[in-house]
């Protein structure tokens, strides 16, 4: 079993927890760059080894000038020394005219590419995105009871951007210039060993500077990302509590805290920049003083006619040291390309091995194979699946043996010694064993945190129990498939959550195959058609920002009005009228028994006004059913039901 979110220092705790697991250290884990462009290539698995082409070839003749330019100074020294230019004006000539047509090829291959790689960025950060909200929709509810929302949010914004500059810049160009590198250094083997050594002395105390800097900026920008994440929490929440802050008059206090969380992200982006700023002209100034070296070395060669020793078996002459200085300062400059890179390089990985945790997290399990379907009864009684909707619900369930039976969905919910609790150590419901027959009101009553909420969480499967049954018209309910388990049940929450849209498709929310004769039915029966119409575009008014124009009670009629068009035979009201006045509540319990007909409802409730006339009522403390029984039979008692009723003791 999972923490549930119960308190601040949980709340808090929790995303810091999942925030030190992101850190692993400041350093990118490996195998996230492998499985980053594993991902791309199941993303344009044509599209992106035509592009990859593209780059090589491009990368490839922006490597071999210095090849052309060799054999160009050979045959003017040739001419020289002959006193002959025609006779070698021809080939050079040629050599220029098929160093033009490479230079065509390569700028149609570098065209391509770009626009193409503008595609694959944008096609892959859309399709991630897509990715990660498919699988978010399917994580349990432990998740975001464990995550900060703005924590969440951070996967969608900092993370998406930082593969944006990995995936269209910093891996492109570090391609390009692993390829040339890669040319260049064959290219120095093949003219002349000696040199190609020099070269690789300046190499290696370039690639040194390089890590001491890099370990020390990409440290700085991993923990920029994680703190980005953090603000972005910070922020998601301090603007829901906007009203509390100001209520409290908490602006100053909010304000010093920010500051923290801002002078953070400033600390880690200050340092990882100074550090990255300080690379190029170091890397820049060796690969200068590399080409001074290569050229006095070159030099010294020329002058004291020591053998080459090369591939290629030519004497040093001029037309290799000049080609040669040429392509050092390639070699030093595409170092320099890839070094620049590497900080955007460890930014984007951190971004991608925070958005693979997200995906990487377990979704919600399922073991259930008895499903909802449509009914009609036959005239000897039995059932018949029918695709077209019936208002006779259900349960498909097949056997071993390959039979399939029909029960009918009646709203039959049992608890046999139930145990649970939201981590293994601590259970927080003990021996629960309750039952509520089709069409019973069953209300549970308590003080804050004795378990009436996580009783209704169990019945729809938000957690599973530790211990002992439930049984759903005499089916274990984890036998149901919990889509379908959760579509027999109507919830009403405290909180509400209204979707920016219309006011229609806020209660077609419940059924999206209603028509708006059925949505304006149900909003009658919540008794929230009256001001709905005085809206100013009626039920076609829009909602934002979680219905911030309307009053808490009427956000919570469209609420129960959204549950209404479902009519599911279940209801469960978890303090559904605690937000709405006296006069108003009067309104909504009308429309509330209306609702509550005929199906099993089970109320939690702290006015203990609204729970009077429930079939059976439960009070419930730290967890065990302590009464039980209709309100007159409490009241007789005189027990804890009675002290609650009577003021003797407060709920809270």
């Amino acid at each position: 079993m999972m923490k549930r979110k119960n308190t601040m220092e949980e709340r808090n705790a929790a995303p810091a927890a999942t925030r030190s697991n992101t850190s692993r250290g400041h350093r990118a884990p490996k195998g996230v760059l492998r499985r980053l462009l594993k991902t791309l290539f199941e993303f344009y698995p044509v599209l992106l080894p035509v592009t990859l082409a593209c780059i090589l070839i491009n990368a490839l003749v922006s490597s071999v000038p210095a090849v052309f330019l060799q054999k160009v100074i050979a045959l003017v020294d040739q001419s020289y020394k002959s006193g002959d230019w025609s006779a070698v004006s021809g080939q050079i000539l040629r050599l220029v005219g098929i160093l033009v047509a490479m230079y065509v090829i390569s700028l149609i291959a570098g065209a391509f590419y770009t626009q193409m790689m503008a595609i694959i960025t944008q096609g892959s950060l859309k399709k991630m995105r897509q990715k990660m909200f498919n699988h978010m929709q399917d994580l349990p509810i432990r998740y975001f009871d464990t995550n900060g929302h703005g924590d969440i949010m951070s996967y969608y914004t900092n993370d998406v951007d930082t593969l944006r500059q990995l995936i269209s810049q910093s891996l492109p160009n570090i391609l390009i210039s692993a390829i040339t590198l890669f040319v260049v250094f064959c290219i120095m083997v093949y003219y002349s060993v000696i040199l190609a050594l020099v070269v690789v002395a300046g190499v290696v105390c370039m690639t040194v500077s390089a890590r001491a800097i890099t370990r020390r900026s990409s440290a700085y920008f991993l923990r920029q990302q994680i703190t980005l994440a953090n603000a972005e929490a910070f922020m998601e929440e301090m603007m829901t509590g906007q009203k509390v802050v100001k209520v409290f008059c908490h602006e100053d206090k909010t304000k010093a805290d920010f500051d923290k969380v801002n002078d953070e992200i400033f600390f880690n982006a200050r340092n990882g920049n100074r550090f990255a700023n300080v690379l190029m002209p170091l890397l820049g100034n060796i690969g200068n003083v590399m080409y001074v070296v290569v050229a006095l070395v070159g030099g010294a060669l020329l002058l004291s006619d020591i053998p080459n020793i090369s591939l290629s078996g030519m004497a040093f002459s001029i037309s290799i040291v000049v080609p040669f200085l040429n392509m050092t300062k390639q070699f030093a400059g595409s170092i320099g390309q890839v070094s620049n890179q590497i900080n955007m390089v460890i930014m984007g990985l951190a971004g991608a091995h925070r958005i693979f945790s997200l995906l990487d997290e377990e979704p919600e399990t399922d073991e259930g194979y008895v499903t909802l379907v449509n009914a009609k009864e036959n005239a000897d009684g039995t059932l018949t699946e029918c695709p077209e909707r019936t208002m006779v619900w259900a349960w498909k369930h097949p056997h071993h043996d390959g039979t399939i039976t029909y029960t009918r969905l009646t709203g039959d919910v049992r608890f046999y010694d139930v145990d649970f609790g939201y981590t293994p150590e601590k259970t927080v419901l003990h021996n629960i064993s309750l039952y509520a027959k089709p069409g019973q009101k069953i209300a549970f009553v308590g003080a804050t945190g004795a378990g009436k909420t996580t009783i209704t969480n169990l019945i729809n499967r938000f957690y599973d129990i530790a211990d002992g049954k439930i049984r759903y018209d005499g089916i274990n309910i984890n036998k149901i498939k919990k889509a379908d388990l959760r579509r027999s049940l109507g919830i009403v929450l405290q909180d509400t959550n209204l979707f920016t849209g219309t006011v229609m498709e806020n209660i077609r929310y419940g059924y999206l195959e209603a028509s708006d004769e059925e949505c304006i039915a149900a909003a009658k029966l919540a008794g929230a058609d009256d001001f709905i119409r005085r809206l100013p575009e009626g039920y076609n008014t829009v909602l934002r920002s979680n219905g911030a124009n309307l009053s808490q009670g009427q956000r919570q009629l469209l609420s129960i009005a959204r549950a209404a068009v479902a009519d599911p035979p279940v209801m469960i009201l978890d303090e559904a009228t605690s937000s709405i006045d006296t006069r108003t509540e009067a309104i909504v319990q009308r429309g509330m028994d209306a609702l509550m007909y005929g199906r099993t409802v089970f109320v939690i409730a702290h006015r203990l006004s609204t729970v009077r006339n429930s079939d059976a009522i439960m009070v419930l403390e730290h967890g065990h059913i302590i009464e039980r029984g209709s309100h007159d039979e409490l009241i007789a008692q005189k027990g804890k039901y009675y002290q609650l009723y009577t003021g003797a003791f407060e709920l809270e």
